[in-house]
């Protein structure tokens, strides 16, 4: 019997993933057909998945050409960094404020450790991944955590192009065990009820990034779409 297809939501997020996790490479075309039989269900679906994609910016549509996976964009990497900065830095200094309950603060711990556990895997895009998924898990806790799971959906489409340049960091441009640091002082100054050490920590985690971004380019520049300030 095979399986049930997938829905919008579910396709959207399995190709968003493989172009995060750069298993979908820039610049690589897509074939509706291939995308519906992978997922055993019509275009339809699998089309209105390929909109949302392309709305974040993951997918470019040529005319008489197809549709590819997206290049890196810095710009649209500062862009999302802009607002990943301002929403975040407001939601550690409110969970800071407000406390967060047991479950929470749980949860985050774990996040912590399963990023520690994929720190010391040997390096390999399984790793990589894992940590990305811990690291994602760390910063969607705050924002569930004090009832602002709404604004977290916001950051999440936001930081798409943001994403795979921080997953490309990973790990001889930005070392884990860095991100680690960061992650444990963000949660030591919300446990702490102190919100300026909250935000002062999340102000240096969100620079983190954009310290390698343009040495990442150099190393990859075949990911990286032109841009115009000549960076």
């Amino acid at each position: 019997m095979s399986a049930p297809p997938v829905d919008v939501a579910g396709i959207h997020a399995a190709i968003r993933e493989d172009i995060v996790f750069l298993r979908l490479q820039p610049g690589q075309r897509l074939s509706e057909n291939q995308l519906a039989e992978r997922f055993g269900t019509s275009r339809t679906p699998v089309r209105a998945a390929l909109v949302r994609l392309i709305e974040e910016g993951l997918i470019d549509v040529q005319p008489q050409r197809g549709t590819f996976v997206s290049r890196i964009s810095l710009a649209a990497v500062r862009r999302a960094r802009f607002v990943r900065r301002a929403l975040e830095i407001a939601i550690v200094r409110r969970a800071a404020e407000a406390g967060l309950p047991d479950a929470a603060r749980a949860d985050l711990a774990g996040a912590i450790r399963a990023q520690e556990e994929a720190a010391a895997a040997p390096p390999s895009q399984a790793s990589a991944e894992a940590f990305t998924e811990a690291d994602d898990a760390f910063h969607r806790t705050f924002a569930e955590g004090i009832g602002l799971a709404d604004v977290w959906e916001v950051v999440e489409r936001e930081k798409s192009q943001f994403d795979r340049i921080r997953f490309l960091s990973l790990p001889q441009a930005t070392p884990m065990a860095v991100l680690i640091a960061q992650h444990r002082a963000i949660l030591t100054g919300v446990t702490d009820g102190d919100p300026a050490a909250a935000e002062a920590a999340m102000r240096q985690h969100m620079d983190e990034v954009l310290k390698v971004a343009s040495g990442i380019k150099a190393a990859h520049p075949d990911l990286f779409a032109p841009d115009n300030k000549g960076e």
